[in-house]
């Protein structure tokens, strides 16, 4: 028999070590300052093509090195890494269209590895930094922008889909592709 002082008790679940709130606020803020320091290093190479900014050479002296390495129109590919890079970095910045703008780094960082060469990994004369780049940007293009992002005023990626990202960085890898084709 069972005294009616002692009763069965259920075991009770472990309390989370991490309150759900605080988890997603420190991803959100994680995804913030990758989005704002990738999105401001890729926006910084664009107005180096663009605009000669930073030490860069701008339209004429990019185009230069696009017809070197082997691009039809070296003056026209300049301007259109300039912008994909210019634009793609602030819409990482911003989390705005973020799979887009994530795409658009990774299409260009894989035109710019295949120029750049494998003939190291490790700089000055390899790939590492190219390939960073690129990872970061698909990854953020996969995982969303996070709370802190322009993308949550967007009825279309307000709740952000796995598949946005991986349709996005397809594209991004399907237009490198073609552009690729393209060089001699």
């Amino acid at each position: 028999m069972t005294s009616p002082s002692v009763t069965a008790t259920k075991p009770q679940a472990a309390a989370p070590a991490v309150p759900p709130a605080l988890s997603t606020s420190a991803h959100d803020a994680g995804l913030l300052l990758l989005r704002v320091v990738l999105g401001l290093t890729m926006a910084g190479h664009g107005t180096q093509k663009l605009f000669g900014w930073f030490g860069g050479g701008g339209i004429s002296g990019t185009g230069q090195f696009f017809t070197a390495s082997g691009y039809p129109a070296g003056d026209v590919m300049a301007v259109v890494a300039g912008l994909t890079e210019t634009l793609g970095g602030l819409g990482l910045a911003l989390g705005l269209l973020t799979p887009l703008a994530g795409a658009a780094v990774v299409g260009t960082m894989i035109n710019a590895i295949a120029v750049h060469g494998a003939g190291s990994f490790f700089a000055p004369k390899g790939i590492e930094y190219e390939l960073l780049l690129t990872v970061a940007a698909a990854a953020v293009a996969l995982t969303g922008p996070g709370r802190y992002a322009a993308d949550r005023f967007l009825p279309v990626l307000r709740s952000h889909r796995l598949v946005h990202g991986a349709l996005a960085v397809a594209l991004g890898v399907v237009i490198a592709s073609a552009l690729l084709l393209v060089r001699s």
